[in-house]
């Protein structure tokens, strides 16, 4: 009977709800805030009051073509045309709720009003409006910062690419460089050199999709080992091993290298968003056929580098985190992140087996003991000096000795 089942999904799928394995540990980081964005959560009683500013979007947006009826017309044929296989990247049954003109309505909406929103918040693209509650309440943008950046709250790439194409009335940037604009304070406090050429190669599937990506695509991969999971000191022992962690500057977070006793690390900002965009980053490469688990692998080890607040300080203080919680709820947040998740292949195992390496060797957890006993205290470390000078002292005294003893001999055989 099995066998007259299709169980299989179809090719493009690629925005799923998220399993209830991974939702129980966190609800809130995969719940909109304000907004809906695509079919699953559209309709829904606590997310109807901003559906009036998105369709405030998609008649500024219309109204600024000069033919706003026209415009609308070619919006819908030609997000008809392509309907069908949007539908496809739909994992689930409840999408079947919607006809395929309700279907369309929304992803034109929601289509819209993303890409006028990525235009006002580029600064010489398209004028905001005074009143425009999204840029005038920072409580609103942040939550639909979040809202954006949900696996449950996607479009198809292809749908915004094809609404952006259509609304495009002069030259601009592009829609991969509005979106890593908006988001680009996501991951660290600066945004990152990224350019739309990187992910030419490369089909987007959804916003979520492209920020995967932008962590990704700077990675050098060609000489990782793809194996199981090593176990992985936490900070406070690494410290102890005398390994040195040393902030870089990279183009990704992702980037995590060991080199020379010193383990490399670029900056992770941590802040109420970090949480959400992890959770969903991880549940995408959970759900997504043949997706490699690097996001996942990130939280592992992470996990791994930090179990009590103590390790947290010790990244904080060495420029490794720059974090905007306090050490407890950072502590808890990366101590859960990783729980429920699978993990066939470890992206960091190299960087595991050379820690592991290093912190068998005897002199660096001597010399690093021996500073931390004798060289972190005012008067200990006067003594140490103290102690060195009578030292010298004693080598000089006893060479002179020596010399001295040897010079009469020498005379006293000549005679």
């Amino acid at each position: 009977m099995l066998a007259d089942h299709n169980l299989s999904m179809p090719p493009k799928v690629s925005i799923f709800e998220v399993p209830k394995i991974l939702l129980r540990h966190n609800p809130l980081a995969y719940e909109p805030n304000a907004f809906s964005i695509g079919p699953f959560r559209y309709g829904q009683e606590q997310l109807k009051p901003t559906e009036k500013i998105k369709l405030k979007y998609l008649q500024g947006l219309l109204r600024r073509s000069g033919k706003p009826e026209e415009l609308m017309l070619e919006l819908i044929g030609a997000v008809s045309a392509i309907a069908a296989e949007a539908r496809q990247c739909y994992a689930g049954s409840s999408i079947g709720k919607w006809s395929d003109e309700e279907f369309v309505k929304i992803l034109v909406l929601d289509g819209c009003f993303i890409i006028e929103l990525f235009r006002k918040d580029a600064v010489d693209e398209v004028k905001k409006d005074p009143d425009d509650p999204i840029f005038s309440m920072s409580c609103l943008l942040e939550f639909l910062k979040h809202d954006l950046i949900l696996l449950e709250n996607q479009i198809p790439w292809p749908v915004l690419e094809c609404l952006f194409k259509l609304t495009m009335d002069y030259q601009q940037k592009n829609l991969i460089e509005l979106a890593l604009n908006f988001f680009g304070n996501m991951f660290t406090s600066h945004k990152p050199s990224i350019t739309s050429d990187l992910f030419a190669k490369h089909e987007i599937k959804h916003i979520l999709d492209l920020l995967r990506l932008s962590l990704i695509l700077p990675l050098d991969q060609s000489n990782r080992s793809y194996t199981g999971w090593q176990p992985f000191p936490t900070a406070r022992k690494i410290k102890d091993f005398g390994i040195k962690f040393k902030k870089v500057a990279a183009k990704t977070i992702l980037d995590i290298r060991f080199n020379n006793g010193c383990l490399e690390i670029p900056t992770l900002l941590v802040q109420e968003t970090t949480e959400t965009i992890f959770r969903n980053l991880i549940s995408l490469e959970q759900c997504l056929p043949k997706c490699p688990p690097i996001i996942t692998s990130y939280a592992k080890l992470m996990d791994n580098l930090i179990d009590k607040t103590e390790d947290v300080e010790i990244l904080c203080d060495n420029e490794v985190l720059d974090n905007w919680l306090n050490p407890e709820d950072a502590t808890r947040f990366f101590n859960k992140l990783y729980n429920d998740a699978y993990l066939k292949t470890f992206y960091y195992h190299d960087v595991c087996h050379k820690v592991n390496d290093y912190s068998k060797k005897w002199w660096p957890k001597w010399r690093n003991s021996y500073i931390q006993n004798y060289f972190t205290r005012p008067w200990v470390i006067v003594s140490q000096i103290v102690a060195v000078i009578f030292l010298i002292l004693g080598f000089v005294q006893t060479f002179y000795s020596i010399a001295s003893y040897l010079s009469q001999k020498g005379e006293s055989s000549q005679n």
